[in-house]
């Protein structure tokens, strides 16, 4: 152990930062190295306690004490020198934190919370006492008590360790009441301490990041979904892609659920979202987490930056995104040792600084943000080296609906300038008279479906995507008939309109409200418009070149 510096967890060196409190952080692993950037960037001092001496967090804190987490005397030793200590794992000396508390040491969040969160047994008992929503589970002890477990909720049958369960370790599926005894012996036997849990059929797992600050008040940053590979966090994409009602209800269930626990910090809930829209709380983490790491460069205030800010007491950040998309990609070990690092540098084209490599283990993460989903997605793609277009699996940003099939002459003009501008696409025959319903669900699954903006008039009044109308030329009233339905809606059904017969137009206006939050999309926009201001500029010149009289006999 190195001297301990000043009472009371201070520094002796002048205060550059927001404090001169020295935050002391059990674990050092790459969680504690990215809140280590983040205190670096505050100001903010950072001690740490792993017993790995290259642990990655040894690089960029200010202090390295080289003992373990899960020994009383060493984390008593080093909370002597930190203002407020806090953690990266969860899996820590709890007990003896809990005895600091009663010295007068700040520990956040507190013990209580850490001793609820190590127990995933005791945290679904903790959280379904304050009316969480969670799947069925029951403590099994004995052959019989798991037996009668699978007759209650059926199979396949979600059988889980009650302490050290993390990335799918310590969970384990029994089909069939035959493979019950070899499940529990896969996970330690009863001993270890078992508990079972129905089967969850859910068609995502979403993942809210909370902030608690001291005095209790929190801010939850955007509903994201969370794709595993092997159970292990593998991509995060922010925000959801689910209805606004569903992030509401995911939103107030990790809320709920975070505002039960004591103390300040960061808390990631990880959530289902079920079949008939139920959202049950899986876990939480008392950490910053995984599904945040998207937080760094998409938020206004990082995860880590916010959980400094909420242990120190300082006002919590803002945690909106400032893009209106995110995807995040976890680096996983693909093989063992140098195989492993072969095919890591391939992907990040720089060495790794790590000491060893393992087949699973988390190496880092990309974080790619954009203007929408589709871009992010394609950046992903690109750099995985994946073939990205696939029009069955590409999701339309824009969409050409028609009455009928012979709009068709006169719509196709908006769909060539939607390609020229590589923006996806889809189109579609949507009858207001003749198929009514499918109207009505088409209208209101556009925004769920990722659509931004919808070239037709029909549909302006259930939905809030923009809409831009195209007048269609008659045989009777020359297009006038469908010029006037469009410019005379009702006030609050606002609907964009462009001269009788010109979807080209439609096209375009539908190019630059997509271009108004997509960057690359807004320099195609301009570029579009120099290339006509240059044809224009080109005409001009020949014509003055010409002359009137040549020129009239060459047109």
């Amino acid at each position: 152990m190195h001297p301990s510096p000043p009472p009371e967890g201070h520094s002796d060196q002048p205060v550059h930062g927001v404090t001169n409190t020295v935050v002391g952080v059990l674990g050092g692993g790459q969680l504690g190295k990215m809140l280590c950037q983040a205190a670096s960037q505050m100001g903010v001092r950072m001690a740490i306690l792993d017993p790995l001496e290259d642990c990655p967090a040894s690089s960029v804190c200010h202090e390295h004490v080289v003992g373990s987490f899960n020994d009383g005397a060493t984390v008593s030793e080093f909370a002597k020198r930190c203002g407020v200590l806090t953690v990266e794992i969860e899996h820590v000396d709890a007990v003896t934190l809990e005895k600091l508390e009663k010295q007068g040491i700040d520990c956040e969040p507190k013990a209580s919370t850490i001793m609820i969160i190590q127990d995933k047994y005791r945290q679904k008992t903790h959280f379904s006492k304050f009316g969480i929503p969670l799947p069925d589970f029951v403590e099994v002890d004995t052959l019989s008590s798991i037996e009668k477990a699978g007759e209650m909720f059926g199979y396949p049958l979600m059988v889980k360790s009650k302490r050290l369960a993390y990335d799918g370790r310590g969970n384990a599926v029994a089909h069939d009441k035959k493979e019950l005894s070899s499940v529990v012996a896969s996970l330690g036997g009863f001993e270890h301490g078992l508990y079972v849990e129905r089967w969850t059929s859910f068609v995502k797992e979403l993942s809210v990041i909370v902030a608690r600050s001291r005095d209790g008040s929190t801010v939850c940053y955007p509903v994201v979904e969370t794709i595993h590979k092997d159970n292990i966090c593998h991509v995060v994409e922010a925000p959801a892609e689910v209805p606004d009602k569903i992030k509401k209800l995911a939103t107030n269930v990790a809320e709920k659920a975070i505002k039960s626990l004591e103390g300040a910090g960061v808390f990631a809930v990880e959530l289902f979202l079920t079949q008939d829209n139920q959202v049950l709380l899986n876990e939480v983490a008392p950490r910053p987490h995984n599904s945040g790491h998207h937080t760094i460069e998409s938020c206004y205030t990082s995860q880590y930056e916010q959980h400094l800010r909420a242990i120190l007491g300082l006002p919590l950040g803002d945690p909106s995104m400032k893009a209106p998309a995110s995807i995040m990609y976890n680096i996983l070990g693909e093989d063992e040792g140098e195989a492993g690092f072969t095919q890591a540098h391939q992907l990040i084209e720089r060495a790794l600084d790590i000491s060893e490599i393992r087949k699973q283990r988390k190496m880092g993460h990309i974080t790619i943000v954009g203007p929408s989903k589709y871009s992010v997605k394609a950046r992903l793609d690109k750099l995985l080296q994946r073939d990205a277009y696939d029009p069955k699996k590409v999701k339309p940003r824009a969409a050409i609906i028609m009455g009928s099939d012979s709009d068709l002459p006169v719509m196709k003009d908006a769909a060539v300038v939607l390609k020229k501008f590589n923006i996806p696409f889809e189109l579609t025959i949507v009858s207001a008279h003749r198929t009514p319903e499918r109207m009505y669900h088409y209208a209101l699954s556009a925004k769920e479906r990722g659509l931004e903006v919808i070239i037709a008039g029909m549909v302006a009044s259930l939905t809030s995507v923009p809409v831009i109308g195209v007048p269609i030329m008659t045989s009777s009233l020359h297009g006038t008939d469908s010029l006037l339905s469009i410019v005379q809606m009702p006030k609050g059904i606002p609907v964009a309109t462009v001269a009788i017969g010109n979807a080209e137009n439609a096209g375009l206006l539908a190019v630059r409200m997509l271009a108004s939050r997509d960057p690359e999309l807004g320099d195609k926009a301009t570029e579009y418009q120099h290339d006509l201001r240059d044809m224009v500029l080109e005409k001009a010149k020949r014509l003055e070149e010409l002359g009137l009289e040549r020129a009239c006999r060459l047109t």
